[in-house]
Protein backbone atom coordinates (compact mmCIF):
# COMPACT_ATOMS: atom_id res chain seq x y z
CA UNK A 1 0.00 0.00 0.00
CA UNK A 2 1.25 3.52 -0.83
CA UNK A 3 2.49 6.33 1.60
CA UNK A 4 -0.04 9.09 1.34
CA UNK A 5 1.37 12.02 0.10
CA UNK A 6 1.51 15.34 2.29
CA UNK A 7 2.32 18.37 0.03
CA UNK A 8 6.06 19.75 0.12
CA UNK A 9 6.12 23.40 0.54
CA UNK A 10 8.08 25.01 -2.61
CA UNK A 11 11.16 26.16 -1.99
CA UNK A 12 10.53 30.57 -1.56
CA UNK A 13 11.35 32.33 -4.89
CA UNK A 14 14.62 34.09 -4.28
CA UNK A 15 15.36 32.16 -1.16
CA UNK A 16 19.30 32.72 -0.03
CA UNK A 17 20.24 29.81 2.28
CA UNK A 18 23.42 28.65 3.70
CA UNK A 19 24.04 25.37 2.37
CA UNK A 20 23.70 23.11 5.12
CA UNK A 21 20.09 24.95 6.02
CA UNK A 22 17.62 23.81 4.90
CA UNK A 23 13.99 25.40 4.55
CA UNK A 24 11.87 24.09 7.33
CA UNK A 25 9.58 22.66 4.86
CA UNK A 26 12.34 20.35 3.64
CA UNK A 27 12.73 18.97 7.17
CA UNK A 28 9.77 16.20 7.96
CA UNK A 29 7.94 15.33 4.75
CA UNK A 30 7.07 12.66 2.58
CA UNK A 31 6.25 11.39 -0.61
CA UNK A 32 4.94 8.08 -2.01
CA UNK A 33 6.97 5.25 -1.13
CA UNK A 34 9.48 3.69 -3.99
CA UNK A 35 9.43 0.01 -4.46
CA UNK A 36 12.01 -1.65 -2.36
CA UNK A 37 12.28 1.62 -0.71
CA UNK A 38 9.44 1.77 2.51
CA UNK A 39 9.12 4.97 3.99
CA UNK A 40 10.99 7.12 1.19
CA UNK A 41 11.13 10.67 2.17
CA UNK A 42 11.09 13.46 0.35
CA UNK A 43 14.63 13.51 0.74
CA UNK A 44 16.81 11.45 -1.80
CA UNK A 45 17.31 8.09 -0.14
CA UNK A 46 20.65 7.41 1.52
CA UNK A 47 21.59 4.41 -0.83
CA UNK A 48 20.57 6.30 -3.87
CA UNK A 49 22.64 9.29 -3.03
CA UNK A 50 25.51 7.45 -1.83
CA UNK A 51 25.54 5.72 -5.34
CA UNK A 52 25.43 9.15 -7.26
CA UNK A 53 28.47 10.34 -5.07
CA UNK A 54 30.59 7.57 -5.37
CA UNK A 55 30.25 7.83 -8.66
CA UNK A 56 31.13 11.24 -8.90
CA UNK A 57 34.39 10.61 -6.98
CA UNK A 58 35.61 8.32 -9.61
CA UNK A 59 34.99 10.79 -12.60
CA UNK A 60 36.37 13.29 -11.15
CA UNK A 61 39.79 11.70 -9.78
CA UNK A 62 40.26 9.65 -13.08
CA UNK A 63 40.05 13.50 -14.45
CA UNK A 64 43.74 14.02 -15.66
CA UNK A 65 42.91 18.28 -15.38
CA UNK A 66 41.04 20.92 -13.44
CA UNK A 67 39.76 21.46 -16.55
CA UNK A 68 38.70 18.31 -17.59
CA UNK A 69 36.95 17.47 -13.66
CA UNK A 70 34.78 20.50 -14.40
CA UNK A 71 33.73 19.20 -17.57
CA UNK A 72 32.73 15.90 -16.12
CA UNK A 73 30.66 18.10 -13.17
CA UNK A 74 29.06 19.80 -15.54
CA UNK A 75 27.94 16.26 -17.58
CA UNK A 76 27.07 14.72 -14.43
CA UNK A 77 24.91 17.17 -13.55
CA UNK A 78 22.79 17.27 -16.24
CA UNK A 79 22.52 13.74 -16.35
CA UNK A 80 22.18 12.52 -12.46
CA UNK A 81 20.32 15.23 -10.94
CA UNK A 82 16.61 14.50 -10.54
CA UNK A 83 13.84 16.85 -11.12
CA UNK A 84 14.02 17.77 -14.75
CA UNK A 85 17.34 19.30 -15.17
CA UNK A 86 18.06 20.66 -18.98
CA UNK A 87 21.35 22.29 -18.20
CA UNK A 88 23.91 22.45 -15.73
CA UNK A 89 26.56 24.64 -15.65
CA UNK A 90 30.21 25.25 -13.81
CA UNK A 91 32.00 28.43 -13.18
CA UNK A 92 35.36 28.87 -11.02
CA UNK A 93 37.13 32.02 -10.14
CA UNK A 94 40.73 31.54 -8.94
CA UNK A 95 42.55 34.60 -7.36
CA UNK A 96 43.83 37.26 -9.77
CA UNK A 97 42.69 34.30 -12.27
CA UNK A 98 40.38 34.34 -15.29
CA UNK A 99 36.29 32.85 -15.11
CA UNK A 100 36.84 29.25 -15.96
CA UNK A 101 33.71 27.16 -16.82
CA UNK A 102 31.94 24.23 -18.01
CA UNK A 103 28.66 23.02 -19.27
CA UNK A 104 26.58 20.37 -20.08
CA UNK A 105 23.14 19.67 -21.06
CA UNK A 106 20.56 21.77 -23.42
CA UNK A 107 23.16 23.87 -26.03
CA UNK A 108 22.32 26.84 -25.06
CA UNK A 109 24.77 29.46 -23.90
CA UNK A 110 23.33 32.74 -24.32
CA UNK A 111 22.43 33.13 -20.22
CA UNK A 112 25.79 31.56 -19.03
CA UNK A 113 27.87 33.92 -21.36
CA UNK A 114 25.51 37.00 -20.34
CA UNK A 115 25.85 36.96 -16.96
CA UNK A 116 29.14 36.17 -17.04
CA UNK A 117 30.00 39.38 -19.23
CA UNK A 118 27.75 41.61 -17.19
CA UNK A 119 29.45 40.30 -13.92
CA UNK A 120 25.63 39.52 -12.35
CA UNK A 121 23.71 36.61 -12.28
CA UNK A 122 22.74 34.17 -9.84
CA UNK A 123 26.01 31.54 -10.19
CA UNK A 124 28.31 34.91 -9.92
CA UNK A 125 25.84 35.76 -6.71
CA UNK A 126 26.39 32.35 -5.21
CA UNK A 127 30.01 32.76 -5.64
CA UNK A 128 30.14 35.89 -4.13
CA UNK A 129 27.96 35.45 -0.71
CA UNK A 130 28.79 31.86 -0.46
CA UNK A 131 25.17 31.14 -0.45
CA UNK A 132 22.35 29.14 -2.18
CA UNK A 133 20.88 31.29 -4.70
CA UNK A 134 17.25 29.77 -5.92
CA UNK A 135 15.02 31.19 -8.34
CA UNK A 136 11.33 30.00 -9.77
CA UNK A 137 11.13 32.29 -12.80
CA UNK A 138 14.24 33.07 -14.59
CA UNK A 139 12.67 35.39 -16.93
CA UNK A 140 10.50 37.20 -14.50
CA UNK A 141 13.27 37.61 -11.79
CA UNK A 142 13.56 41.09 -10.62
CA UNK A 143 16.77 40.60 -9.60
CA UNK A 144 18.59 40.06 -12.93
CA UNK A 145 16.61 42.20 -15.28
CA UNK A 146 19.35 42.08 -17.41
CA UNK A 147 19.00 38.41 -17.99
CA UNK A 148 15.30 37.95 -18.20
CA UNK A 149 15.38 38.22 -22.01
CA UNK A 150 18.54 35.52 -22.09
CA UNK A 151 16.37 33.20 -19.67
CA UNK A 152 13.65 33.61 -22.81
CA UNK A 153 15.64 32.82 -25.10
CA UNK A 154 17.62 29.87 -23.79
CA UNK A 155 13.91 28.52 -22.54
CA UNK A 156 15.14 28.28 -19.04
CA UNK A 157 12.45 28.21 -16.59
CA UNK A 158 13.77 27.93 -12.54
CA UNK A 159 17.22 27.89 -11.16
CA UNK A 160 19.56 26.10 -8.21
CA UNK A 161 23.13 27.94 -8.34
CA UNK A 162 24.80 25.90 -5.02
CA UNK A 163 28.18 27.64 -3.99
CA UNK A 164 31.77 25.97 -4.41
CA UNK A 165 34.99 26.89 -2.22
CA UNK A 166 38.19 25.10 -3.42
CA UNK A 167 39.99 26.17 -0.86
CA UNK A 168 43.41 27.93 -1.47
CA UNK A 169 42.45 27.41 -4.65
CA UNK A 170 38.94 29.16 -6.33
CA UNK A 171 35.25 29.84 -5.30
CA UNK A 172 32.43 29.83 -8.19
CA UNK A 173 29.12 27.76 -8.44
CA UNK A 174 27.28 24.76 -9.56
CA UNK A 175 24.41 26.00 -11.02
CA UNK A 176 21.30 23.80 -12.25
CA UNK A 177 18.58 25.10 -15.03
CA UNK A 178 14.87 23.55 -15.30
CA UNK A 179 12.29 24.06 -17.29
CA UNK A 180 9.64 25.47 -17.16
CA UNK A 181 9.41 27.68 -14.34
CA UNK A 182 8.03 26.67 -11.15
CA UNK A 183 8.41 24.96 -8.09
CA UNK A 184 11.63 23.51 -7.51
CA UNK A 185 11.80 19.81 -5.96
CA UNK A 186 13.08 19.05 -2.32
CA UNK A 187 14.60 16.26 -3.73
CA UNK A 188 17.07 18.19 -6.46
CA UNK A 189 18.19 20.89 -3.78
CA UNK A 190 19.24 18.82 -1.46
CA UNK A 191 21.23 16.46 -4.15
CA UNK A 192 22.58 19.40 -5.50
CA UNK A 193 24.00 20.51 -2.21
CA UNK A 194 25.49 17.14 -1.52
CA UNK A 195 27.27 17.01 -5.14
CA UNK A 196 28.34 20.43 -4.90
CA UNK A 197 29.56 19.40 -1.25
CA UNK A 198 31.65 16.60 -2.84
CA UNK A 199 32.76 17.90 -5.41
CA UNK A 200 34.59 21.12 -3.61
CA UNK A 201 36.94 18.41 -1.95
CA UNK A 202 37.70 16.54 -5.04
CA UNK A 203 38.33 19.74 -7.06
CA UNK A 204 40.64 20.50 -4.06
CA UNK A 205 42.32 17.60 -4.62
CA UNK A 206 42.78 17.59 -8.09
CA UNK A 207 44.27 20.87 -7.75
CA UNK A 208 46.87 19.74 -5.12
CA UNK A 209 48.09 17.67 -7.78
CA UNK A 210 48.25 19.88 -10.09
CA UNK A 211 50.11 22.60 -8.27
CA UNK A 212 52.39 19.27 -7.70
CA UNK A 213 53.07 18.41 -11.51
CA UNK A 214 53.20 21.86 -12.78
CA UNK A 215 55.76 22.70 -10.14
CA UNK A 216 57.66 19.48 -11.42
CA UNK A 217 57.46 20.06 -14.95
CA UNK A 218 57.96 24.09 -14.61
CA UNK A 219 61.13 23.20 -12.56
CA UNK A 220 62.86 20.92 -15.52
CA UNK A 221 61.28 23.55 -18.17
CA UNK A 222 63.85 25.79 -16.41
CA UNK A 223 66.51 23.69 -16.40
CA UNK A 224 66.34 23.82 -20.05
CA UNK A 225 66.54 27.20 -20.46
CA UNK A 226 69.41 26.85 -18.41
CA UNK A 227 71.20 24.95 -20.31
CA UNK A 228 70.02 26.78 -23.84
CA UNK A 229 70.78 29.95 -23.17
CA UNK A 230 73.41 29.78 -20.27
CA UNK A 231 71.61 31.95 -18.07
CA UNK A 232 70.74 32.10 -14.45
CA UNK A 233 67.93 30.15 -12.58
CA UNK A 234 66.01 33.97 -11.79
CA UNK A 235 66.16 34.73 -15.69
CA UNK A 236 65.32 31.21 -16.65
CA UNK A 237 62.10 31.21 -14.83
CA UNK A 238 61.30 34.46 -15.93
CA UNK A 239 61.75 33.78 -19.36
CA UNK A 240 58.96 31.07 -18.74
CA UNK A 241 57.06 33.53 -17.53
CA UNK A 242 56.90 36.26 -19.96
CA UNK A 243 56.34 33.12 -22.45
CA UNK A 244 53.55 32.25 -21.08
CA UNK A 245 51.82 35.94 -21.04
CA UNK A 246 53.08 36.54 -24.91
CA UNK A 247 51.23 32.99 -25.67
CA UNK A 248 48.42 33.72 -23.10
CA UNK A 249 48.92 30.30 -22.18
CA UNK A 250 49.34 28.88 -18.13
CA UNK A 251 53.07 28.19 -17.16
CA UNK A 252 52.41 24.26 -17.55
CA UNK A 253 51.30 24.15 -20.84
CA UNK A 254 54.17 26.26 -21.93
CA UNK A 255 56.62 24.25 -19.79
CA UNK A 256 55.40 20.75 -21.42
CA UNK A 257 55.61 22.45 -24.98
CA UNK A 258 59.28 23.56 -24.55
CA UNK A 259 60.19 19.32 -22.90
CA UNK A 260 58.41 18.07 -25.26
CA UNK A 261 60.16 20.26 -28.14
CA UNK A 262 63.67 20.03 -26.48
CA UNK A 263 62.61 15.85 -26.29
CA UNK A 264 62.42 16.12 -30.25
CA UNK A 265 65.47 17.97 -30.84
CA UNK A 266 67.85 15.81 -28.57
CA UNK A 267 66.18 12.72 -30.61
Amino acid sequence: MSVPQRRVPAVPRGARLSRRTLPSGLRRTTRPARAGLPGATAQPHPLELAGLLHELTVRLLTADRLTQALDRLATFGASALPGGVVRCSVALIGEGGPLVSAAAGRQVETFDQQQYAQSTGPALEAARNRALVTSTDLAGDQRWPGLAAAARTDGLGALVAVPLDVRRSSVGALSVYLEPAGEIAPELLLTAMAVAGQAEVLLGELHRREVLTEGAEVDRAVGVIIAQRGCGVQEAYAVLHESAQRLGLDRRTVAERLLTAAARNAG
